[in-house]
């Protein structure tokens, strides 16, 4: 049997788009959208400061809860890094400059060779953060370097550099907002968002950018490991909500970014099979 079908007309968008192509989003409505979130949650964490001795008492919740439950003492990770003054400084620094960069850095790129996950990087980034300030604001928390009971050194203090002032004449940002830590959080959604978006077969190695960072956070005083837990907690809402991407094609890396559904395999599946 010969079927016959009819030629799209000239200009439709049949001729026009391939299937699962997804459009670069407008480059200045995305500006004006991530300027604004980060405004948003700037000044939200503002909001949340001021609560000095709720920010304590929940520190020492937090550290109690930690030793009740067996988790390994900060303090180890953080005698690695006291070996030396220049490890403790590359710390500091490491957790002073590639947090924003990075981020900022990872959807530009996603913005300009994979547009469909740079919608679905957005989307979870914006989740996640809103969902944190919403715990800053119910929780805040002094981080452990502020904590006497943890016996912990404030690196950044003591060997620099460091991103925070004096906490009682700090403006510019909350220092009680350790919980959960969005270093970590949005470090692993970047990961997660590279390992997707790439083919090569060393694509899974961008999880040490999670690592590398929990790390750091922890070796530094500035979080507890409850932090980057719940900050895992909250990405995994984040993805339940918003969804997987689905794998990249064989011609990712091409303007639009086509996408290729994954028949017959969960999401997870497509997810650790991405780009093959």
């Amino acid at each position: 049997m010969n079927a016959r079908t009819e030629p799209a007309p000239a200009g439709s968008d049949a001729t026009a788009r391939p299937p699962h192509v997804i459009a670069r989003p407008p480059l200045v409505r995305e500006l004006l959208l991530v300027a604004g979130l980060f405004l948003v949650y700037k000044f939200g964490r503002q909001l949340a400061t001021g609560h000095t001795g709720e920010a304590f008492h929940n520190a020492h919740r937090v550290w109690d809860f930690e030793r009740a439950v067996r988790l390994p003492g900060e303090g180890a990770v953080q005698s690695l890094l006291l070996h030396g003054d220049g490890l403790a400084h590359v710390a500091n620094t490491y957790y002073a400059a590639v947090h924003f960069p990075a981020t900022v850095a990872f959807l530009v790129w996603l913005y300009l060779r994979r547009p469909a996950h740079y919608v679905w990087a957005r989307r979870v980034l914006a989740a996640v953060t809103a969902a944190a300030l919403v715990l800053h604001l119910l929780f805040p928390l002094a981080p452990p370097r502020m904590l006497a009971a943890t016996g912990l050194v404030d690196t950044s203090r003591v060997y620099g550099p460091s991103v925070y002032g004096d906490p009682a004449t700090d403006s510019l940002s909350n220092q009680f907002a350790a919980m959960p830590s969005l270093h970590f959080g949005w470090a692993l959604t970047v990961a997660i968002g590279l390992i997707v978006a790439t083919r090569s077969r060393w694509r899974r190695l961008w999880l040490l950018h999670p690592l590398l960072t929990l790390l750091v956070i922890v070796g530094t005083a500035n979080h507890y490991w409850l932090d980057a837990i719940v900050a895992t907690a909250l990405l995994g809402l984040a993805l339940a909500v918003v969804g997987l991407p689905y794998r990249t094609a064989t011609t990712a890396g091409r303007a639009h970014g086509t996408l290729v559904p994954a028949q017959g395999r969960t999401e997870e599946q497509a997810l650790a099979g991405a780009g093959r």
